[in-house]
């Protein structure tokens, strides 16, 4: 793409390209990829976006469309895109060189013309060359069209370009990118040049005398959160019940102390995307059991018909155990209404990603890891997690990692005869940890699904740095798998203290995990699953999801735009 758009792009320019993204102190600018990809994985353009964060400046070196795409709309998106990334960063603005659009400095009619547009571009961003410096002095005196330096704020008109800030500047762009080229003398003629305070930019050229220059601050992404706003109607006051409606508020209160979540509200999906993983008599008996339980009331599986399955009892409290693994997940009145909500919450989520967010966090319960496609249990009626990742499947390879103290049994058994979605689970050893019968490490998939499911089962005493050796292997599969998405069931009763589980991990190992994680680098979406200890609750996820976030902020390699 660079030798097609680029003429008198050298070869030795495009080579060093993977050195600056491997080694950013040698070039002192961190390098920022970020790739215009179709929905099969196409590349369709590229920008190259430099950060200098010692003086809170970014630099564009490249934006970049394929053979055919100009005029496309790939450019506008990339640079939208890196104007998205820069204001994330913080920085005062983005900079760039745009060869000039004077018959002084470009005699060539036809190249001038093409200088033009490009400057018309950015123009239409609020980008615009500095005026009044020595910037677009030739190296030598027989070349032609030296460029300009353009520079585009970002829309923070409260914050205006000092003189000694932009000097700073000047000096480590022209030192740090043409090293070699230009003499000591050359680059302090340039910054000796700029004498106005703040700096002044080139009045628009290519704007009507009436038009308003776009001043709109970057809109920087977030991580959606959307909340299961039907949570609190499952309330199961039976003395031992764990999983109640406190866990959601003790955590939304956390997070709003942050600024990294930008609440979305939940859609309505219809039964057929449950009815795509759960068997529908499953998901019927769910809906008309609960809706025959009387308000208030809890009704508890206490016989399961293992021995002739073919003939499932009349009785909602014998038929319950028909459907369930354990004694003390109730069906009552609302379990499938709220179930159903968290359904939408995933399912929201899920389409939030394929619209092109980060990170969405569905924050839901009931939860869902152990409700298998026939079978509910672990306070776990439909597996929102696995829902949402077969949604997702249709659009590309999805892992599921599910790191809640339990197994997530209900998502291995949704999944174990496939390899579009590879389930990975690390959790408390079966021997010891619901669900028991689950988890072990040689249940690896069956059929297509072989080897696409990875339990790591751990022993029953465990402190945050154990679990993170044991999850940078989980994470190096991942790798490995170079999957499109990532579903993540999130448990946070992998806690000290958790009243369900025997790990000891705190605060700053949930930050940790989360930053692992997010370095993935993958369009991630969390499910809430299990966590019980509110005291620490919401604390341990605000700092999971400060990690998070700040693993993906990092984009040492790729971000990729669909």
């Amino acid at each position: 793409m660079l030798r097609i758009q680029f003429d008198g792009l050298s070869e030795k320019d495009i080579a060093k390209l993977p050195a600056q993204l491997a080694n950013p102190l040698k070039y002192r600018f961190r390098s920022i990829l970020l790739v215009a990809e179709d929905a099969h994985a196409v590349v369709r353009g590229f920008a190259m976006l430099l950060h200098a964060p010692d003086l809170k400046f970014c630099y564009l070196d490249y934006i970049c469309a394929g053979r055919g795409e100009t005029g496309g709309g790939i450019g506008g998106a990339l640079y939208a895109r890196a104007r998205e990334e820069a204001y994330q960063l913080d920085v005062i603005g983005i900079f760039m060189e745009c060869l000039p659009d004077t018959r002084e400095l470009s005699p060539d009619p036809t190249i001038r013309k093409q200088n033009a547009a490009r400057l018309r571009f950015y123009e239409r961003f609020g980008a615009r060359p500095l005026a009044n410096t020595a910037y677009e002095t030739a190296l030598t005196e027989d070349a032609t069209d030296p460029p300009f330096l353009v520079y585009d704020s970002l829309g923070q008109t409260d914050r205006p370009l000092r003189r000694d800030a932009m000097r700073k500047i000047v000096r480590a762009i022209l030192e740090r990118k043409y090293s070699g080229s230009c003499s000591p003398e050359y680059v302090d003629m340039v910054v000796r040049s700029i004498k106005d305070d703040p700096v002044v930019l080139r009045e628009p050229r290519y704007s009507r005398a009436d038009e308003k220059l776009p001043d709109e601050k970057p809109k920087p992404h977030r991580i959606a959160l959307i909340v299961n706003d039907q949570h609190s109607i499952h309330h199961v006051n039976d003395r031992g019940y764990v999983e109640a409606p406190v866990r959601i508020p003790v955590i939304t209160a956390e997070l709003a102390k942050t600024k990294i979540f930008e609440t979305v509200a939940a859609r309505r999906y219809g039964v057929s995307v449950i009815e795509r993983v759960h068997k529908p008599e499953f998901v019927r008996f769910l809906r008309k059991a609960c809706a025959n339980v009387p308000a208030g009331k809890s009704v508890y599986p206490y016989v399961f018909p293992i021995r002739n399955r073919a003939r499932p009892p009349r009785e909602v409290p014998l038929r319950a155990g028909y459907y369930c693994i354990d004694t003390f997940t109730p069906l009552n009145a609302n379990a499938y209404k709220a179930a159903r909500r968290s359904v939408d919450c995933a399912m929201t989520g899920a389409d939030c990603l394929l619209d092109g967010s980060p990170a969405v966090y569905a924050l839901v319960r009931p939860p869902g890891h152990h409700a298998e496609s026939m079978a509910f249990g672990g306070f776990c009626y439909f597996n929102s997690a696995a829902i949402a990742a077969n949604h997702l499947s249709d659009h590309g390879r999805v892992v599921l990692l599910d790191i809640d103290y339990h197994h997530g049994n209900g998502s291995q058994d949704i999944f174990y005869k496939r390899k579009d979605v590879f389930t990975i689970s690390l959790h408390g050893h079966p021997r010891y940890s619901y669900p028991y019968f689950s988890g072990f490490e040689d249940e690896k998939g069956e059929d297509e699904g072989k080897g696409y499911n990875l339990n790591l089962p751990l022993a029953e005493n465990l402190n945050g740095e154990q679990y993170r050796k044991v999850l940078s292997g989980a994470l190096d599969k991942i790798r490995k798998f170079d999957p499109q998405f990532l579903v993540l069931s999130l448990g946070l009763d992998t806690a000290k203290g958790d009243p369900t589980g025997s790990f000891s991990l705190v605060t700053k190992d949930f930050r940790e995990n989360g930053r692992m994680i997010g370095e993935l680098q993958l369009p991630t979406l969390v499910v809430q699953e299990g966590g019980y200890k509110t005291q620490t609750l919401g604390i341990n996820a605000r700092h999971f999801f400060s990690g998070l976030w700040n693993g993906l902020a990092l984009r040492s390699a790729t971000s990729r735009k669909r």
